[in-house]
């Protein structure tokens, strides 16, 4: 029997996640994809080792297999395939669609996928318009020349998808080809939203925005690809009270726009955001900012802090890794998303740390709109992985130079090249999200190398934020915070001051197997324990006894393993399902109160002394 959340009862298997996908960039002429698409699994076509080399989509299958339901990949239920894709394999879908309106003179059509796993092709009405390789980022084709010819009516899509899974250094998450533990089912194919937008032939292409709490202004950069030089935009800031700033603003260069009377600042506790009009010529577009500022600072003590607005904060997060028993990578729904955030919120967490993989736009809208703080994992790649080096450490094991590559699975000088373009890619990609506060370059050592130096390139991209260059361990000594995962140890301050943030970005892993609402009779945890009780009464001896003394003498930040359950993985504070909370929300969210305490009261007595 498969494992379901409630919100699969409620999918509509013609218009599943029909939300506009884009918060940040909003247009109206636009059409969503996602549904019933024809599909084909078939022997690859080419017999060449690149692993980013994907069969050409213009000899599509002579016959389909049946119908998949986009955006959920094969492997799972709410696909309506429940089949692995394999490496000889190639993945073909098929459907035809009509744009939401004829186009005018000088428009374009373009057709985005929120993500692909892991390279495809694409063509439209026979003519091949793109294609892409990563599989957790989005892209877009301008199909306008490929519709020239029939524009009226419908048209055919067809996408040819390859995915070697860990066969080879392309990003791939947690994803196996051996799932156990904490390595789950592979995913393929099409995992997010399939839409397509009718955009002016001068349109905003990108927008970026970045609060200067301090100066209290938004830097925004307009982005259009076709505009003349020397062109303009009119950007308007409002805030509850009406129009906080309007002005011209060039396109392509960064431009600061002072906001009107005080401002209002972004946080957990209250998450205002202002909303934001752009209009370029014919085009405009509705997004929103959030004022606020993240940083590295000492407290009354002396201690490095994390700073929120100016003021040393304590994230107190859960590890959130967004894997869902029906839907695999894809959540059946956005009120699920929001679900899982609302329920961190309600137990007293501020922060998620999203792990090894890039979410839909709409599950960071959700965290800026609900206010949650998140910390960006990027997404793991690299060749098979030596056990001793990802798993030694958690005993102890000295930290290793990450400049020699081949002990951490990164022979490869283009799988290096190809996680960096990525690592870029993400940071632009998610840019403006105000509740993204920290970046994690790699974690416990997957395909990592050259951390220090990485850590520096991140800095360089994105200096409005901190950085978590190894979290967990072979620490570099780089970075913003000194990153300790604790499994089967004490949770303890270690002896020495450091320059950077203290902070546990894993414990804990506590398990609780939930009869009828496991993914199997396998099940994994670093301890078990047999009832909800003694669940409950070991998360708070953890709490009170090491994690709130460990505060009180510096300990910065903390992520607890974990938001929910993940298929053999059964450490979540929420089963696989969603349907059974393992500790009561109002004793989860007295236990963080308490390490909040903790941090009030050590500074207090600093104060007071």
């Amino acid at each position: 029997m498969s494992l379901l959340t409630r919100w699969a009862a409620e999918l509509d298997v013609d218009a599943p996640l029909p939300d506009y996908p884009r918060p940040q960039l909003v247009r109206g002429d636009w059409a969503n994809l996602n549904g019933r698409w024809d599909y084909a699994i078939a022997p690859r076509a080419r017999s060449d080792d690149d692993p980013v080399a994907v069969d050409d989509p213009l000899v599509r299958p002579t016959s389909w297999d049946g119908t998949i339901v986009v955006p959920f990949s094969p492997e799972t239920v709410l696909s309506g395939v429940e089949r692995t894709l394999r490496a000889v394999e190639t993945l073909w879908y098929r459907r035809t669609f009509a744009l939401p309106r004829a186009l005018r003179e000088g428009e374009r059509a373009i057709l985005h996928f929120g993500a692909v796993d892991q390279s495809c092709r694409v063509a439209v009405d026979g003519v091949e318009v793109g294609g892409h390789s990563g599989g957790y980022l989005p892209f877009s084709c301008d199909i306008t020349r490929a519709l020239a010819s029939t524009r009226a009516g419908q048209h055919e899509l067809v996408v040819a998808v390859r995915d070697v899974t860990d066969a080879s250094w392309l990003a791939r998450g947690k994803q196996s080809g051996r799932p156990g533990g904490i390595w789950y089912t592979p995913q393929s194919g099409i995992w997010q939203t399939v839409w397509l937008e009718i955009v002016p032939g001068v349109a905003v292409d990108f927008l970026v925005l970045t609060p200067d709490l301090d100066a209290g202004s938004v830097i925004v950069t307009v982005g259009s690809y076709e505009a003349a030089a020397g062109e303009q935009a009119v950007v308007e800031v409002r805030g509850g009270d009406g129009v906080a700033a309007s002005a011209l603003v060039p396109v392509g260069v960064p431009t600061a726009i002072a906001l009107a009377g005080p401002v209002r600042r972004w946080s957990p506790d209250d998450p205002f955001l202002y909303d934001v009009q752009v209009t370029l010529g014919e085009d405009r577009v509705d997004s929103y900012v959030g004022m606020r500022s993240f940083g590295v600072g000492a407290d009354e003590r002396g201690f490095a802090r994390l700073l929120l607005n100016g003021e040393p904060s304590l994230p107190v997060g859960l590890l959130d890794q967004g894997y869902w028993p029906d839907g695999g990578y894809t959540a059946p729904s956005d009120a699920a998303l929001e679900y899982d955030i609302r329920l961190a919120k309600r137990m007293g967490f501020t922060m998620l740390r999203k792990h090894i993989k890039v979410e839909p736009l709409r599950w960071y809208h959700h965290c800026d709109r609900l206010g949650m703080l998140v910390w960006q994992d990027a997404v793991s790649g690299g060749e098979r992985y030596n056990p001793l080096v990802i798993t030694a450490p958690v005993i102890g094991t000295p930290a290793l130079d990450d400049r020699r590559h081949g002990r951490f699975g990164r022979r490869s000088a283009d799988g290096r090249a190809r996680f960096e373009a990525e690592l870029h890619e993400m940071i632009e990609h998610l840019r403006s999200v105000p509740s993204i506060s920290l970046w994690v370059p790699f974690n416990e050592g997957w395909g990592q190398f050259d951390a220090a130096r990485i850590a520096g390139v991140v800095r360089e991209l994105d200096p409005t934020r901190p950085v978590d260059h190894a979290s967990g361990w072979h620490d570099q000594g780089a970075g913003d915070v000194r990153s300790l995962h604790v499994y089967f140890r004490p949770v303890k301050v270690p002896r020495g001051r450091d320059r950077r943030v203290l902070a546990v970005t894993e414990y804990g892993g506590y398990s609780l197997a939930v009869p009828s609402h496991t993914w199997s009779d396998r099940v994994f945890g670093y301890r078990r324990y047999r009832s909800r009780e003694q669940f409950v009464t070991a998360l708070e001896r953890l709490h009170d006894r090491e994690i709130a003394p460990a505060i009180a003498r510096g300990l910065a930040a903390t992520v607890y393993t974990q938001l929910a359950d993940v298929e053999e993985e059964v450490n979540g504070l929420v089963t696989y399902d969603r349907r059974f909370v393992k500790i009561a929300e109002e004793t989860m969210r007295a236990i963080n109160d308490r390490l909040r305490a903790a941090a009030d009261g050590a500074r207090a007595s600093k104060e007071t002394a």
